[in-house]
């Protein structure tokens, strides 16, 4: 089999399939990377590892100044990285871009998981490495990360980052909680991916009344994907009992007068300076907040 003519006139059809194709062409594109890949791995094998050096010497001059060693080496690596059965639905749908910035994390898992979030929330490449900056997938429990590498239904929970981050715009030191507040409403929707998906903003300082008196939830939340509503509470001290005890009854109440029959019961997150893992309340979440 001559390698190199294969390889060459792949890429040259790609190139015109460029430029007449253009709603489909980066579908296009990283199949006929992905089958180049292919190619460079097998033509090693039979010729050695140089063999990529001299192909893209020749394809520079022939076919085009992008294809060289370090495109073609990144060709090959796509092959070897996503030549999985798991990547088959994804290979097709996601950009050269894209493939290039998940490549360098190794990790399957961690891969899979960015490009899924890529999927679902129509990543450009520079939100992704924001995503993969912020560290996303570590802040996930293990719980979670155990589900998704064996396709486990997951819960409106499993997504919510730990630590949660949260802009420090003015560079506070020493923040109250109603400042905290200040700073979540100011970005408030990267406080809600922090959650994970399907989460939307209803209101703050949510109005409710229990027995005689008014109260306040700090943040009300509702999640279109689980249909339910999230009771947020902010605390700049450690997590105390008495917080567990507050979220509960707010909890309590819009179960009682605003949930409809048809939706899951409320989830109540307290996110805190310092998580004391002693809430034994499987409907509450609680995470630490790290200002950035």
């Amino acid at each position: 089999m001559n390698y190199y003519n294969e390889i060459k006139n792949k890429l040259i059809d790609n190139e015109i399939y460029e430029k007449v194709k253009d709603y489909s062409k980066e579908r296009n594109r990283i199949i006929t990377y992905f089958e180049v890949g292919k190619l460079l791995s097998e033509a090693g094998r039979h010729y050695g590892k140089d063999i990529i050096g001299e192909y893209s010497r020749m394809l520079v001059v022939e076919v085009g100044i992008k294809y060289n060693d370090r495109t073609l080496r990144s060709m090959r690596q796509l092959y070897i990285t996503f030549n999985d059965e798991i990547w088959k639905p994804l290979v097709s749908k996601l950009s050269w871009t894209i493939f290039l910035t998940l490549m360098p994390l190794k990790d399957n898992n961690k891969m899979y998981y960015y490009a899924n979030q890529c999927l679902i929330n129509n990543l450009s490449k520079r939100q992704l490495q924001d995503k993969i900056k912020s560290k996303e997938y570590e802040r996930l429990d293990k719980e979670t990360k155990n589900k998704l590498i064996n396709n486990q239904n997951t819960l409106v929970s499993d997504f919510i980052k730990n630590p949660i981050l949260i802009k420090n715009s003015y560079d506070y030191d020493n923040i109250s909680e109603k400042i905290l507040k200040k700073l979540i409403l100011e970005d408030i929707d990267g406080f809600l991916a922090e959650l994970g998906e399907g989460f939307c903003y209803i209101k703050n300082e949510y109005k409710i009344k229990l027995g005689d008196r008014y109260n306040y939830i700090d943040l009300l939340l509702y999640n279109i994907k689980y249909k339910c509503y999230i009771v947020v509470e902010l605390k700049v001290t450690e997590l105390r009992s008495e917080h567990i005890g507050q979220i509960q009854k707010y909890m309590n109440y819009i179960n009682k007068n605003i949930k409809s029959s048809y939706e899951d019961k409320t989830i109540g997150i307290i996110i805190c300076k310092k998580d004391n893992k002693f809430v034994m309340d499987d409907r509450i979440i609680s995470r630490k907040y790290e200002l950035i």
